[in-house]
């Protein structure tokens, strides 16, 4: 049996603009992926991807993986794994021919997996043609990723599962003050942690990188996940946290994912949100993840509006994107993709187009497409990455799948 982890049709514009330079699998929750979190299900099988078009190049660059390899695909029995899917140790992958929805709601979107036999691949020109086999239906139950905050609600409980597997820490720090149970405090090595950091453990395990920093007077209560080369410069990290790999992190952070290479350096906060690579927050930028009235937050999805039936909701920020100083965002936010967004003083729109300079509370044009990819490729270069020209065509392919966007239809 190989294993073919794949993107529904459907699922990545509701995980805009989360999902616009990235397959819905690589999203993080917890410690690590979902993609990472399946393959470490699979170790001794044959792995393959399938994503939308857009992306198949850079994923390869990224993957060892076959990816939108149809014939590959016919050389064994067949798991189909939705992309979106949360694994669990306990959940059974069974190895008998059937489609497998979520609950038994008999949607694309609600595909779990598939169980397909070799014999029935033969014929197979895409992989929608596997969902027109004529398979049986059947129920499973998952947890699948349909919404960006869901991976905010989830991310306290996969810091702890992820915790559960790792290996054996490197040796505690002897100068940090640790509040609660030594043994919930994973250390990576060459972790640097300077004397008056706090490590509190009483509400989940702490997961601490290899060559992490944790500069004096930061204060990290678990659950809580350090990336590999990241930096924690005198901030307050508070539970549900996952930082990624190589961030530079002040101030105040609430369960909030920030996804890898991005900087909040200073003073403000954020709150119940996904921040995604190369993203600069400026000084004091500020999230609010809570309404007055303590009401449900609504987000806009796909230039929709929705509820999303959630007390606590912050703001979803795409690659690239920039804020300058004193910026602050309402409940519920998204911002789009190497967006600038200049602070006006005030709270601003919940919704901000990509590729713009927000400045005066109007998107505009700026300096236009070409000054925004030398930003990126001045920032990428500071830490020792390039832009391939696959990257390149993704951003190119992303703008012109963005020019619908319009702040003006967005009350």
């Amino acid at each position: 049996m190989q294993i073919c982890i794949f993107e529904d049709k459907k699922s990545p514009g509701k995980l805009y603009p989360l999902t616009y330079l990235r397959a819905t699998f690589e999203l993080k929750c917890g410690r690590t992926s979902l993609l990472n979190k399946l393959t470490s299900r699979f170790k001794n099988k044959k792995i393959n991807l399938w994503v939308r078009n857009c992306l198949i190049e850079t994923m390869k660059e990224k993957f060892n993986y076959p990816v939108n390899d149809i014939e590959a695909l016919k050389k064994d029995d067949l798991l189909l794994i939705s992309g979106r899917l949360l694994v669990n140790e306990e959940m059974k992958f069974e190895e008998k021919e059937g489609i497998y929805y979520n609950e038994g709601e008999k949607e694309e979107e609600n595909i779990v997996f598939v169980y397909v036999q070799k014999q029935k691949l033969k014929n197979l020109k895409n992989i929608e043609d596997i969902l027109a086999l004529n398979l049986p239906l059947r129920k499973a139950k998952a947890m699948l990723i349909k919404y960006p905050w869901d991976l905010i609600n989830e991310n306290p409980r996969q810091i702890e599962a992820d915790f559960k597997r790792l290996g054996n820490p490197e040796k505690l720090p002897d100068l940090a003050t640790i509040v609660g149970e030594k043994d919930k405090i994973y250390i990576g090595k060459n972790v640097e942690i300077y004397p008056h950091s706090v490590l509190e453990t009483v509400c989940g395990p702490i997961i601490i990188e290899d060559g992490a920093k944790i500069f004096p007077f930061s204060r990290i209560e678990g659950p809580a996940v350090i990336g590999r080369d990241s930096q924690i410069f005198s901030a307050r990290i508070r539970n549900g946290t996952t930082i990624g790999e190589a961030c530079r992190v002040g101030g105040e952070v609430e369960q909030s994912i920030i996804h890898a290479y991005s900087n909040k350096y200073h003073d403000g906060f954020l709150g119940h949100s996904y921040i995604c690579e190369w993203v600069n927050l400026g000084a004091l930028t500020t999230t609010s993840d809570l309404k007055n009235d303590y009401g449900s937050i609504s987000v806009y999805i796909e230039g929709k509006r929705m509820d999303s039936k959630n007390a606590k909701v912050g703001s979803f920020i795409g690659d690239h994107a920039k804020t300058s100083i004193g910026t602050l965002f309402n409940t519920g936010s998204v911002v789009g993709i190497m967006s600038i967004v200049v602070g006006s003083g005030g709270v601003l729109p919940k919704t901000i187009p990509s590729f713009c300079w927000f400045l005066n509370r109007k998107p505009t044009k700026g300096y236009g497409f070409k000054a925004l990819l030398d930003t990126a490729v001045k920032v990428t270069s500071r830490r020792g990455k390039q832009l391939t020209e696959a990257q390149v065509k993704l951003f190119e392919f992303t703008k012109k799948l963005t020019e619908r966007e319009n702040l003006e239809n967005y009350p």
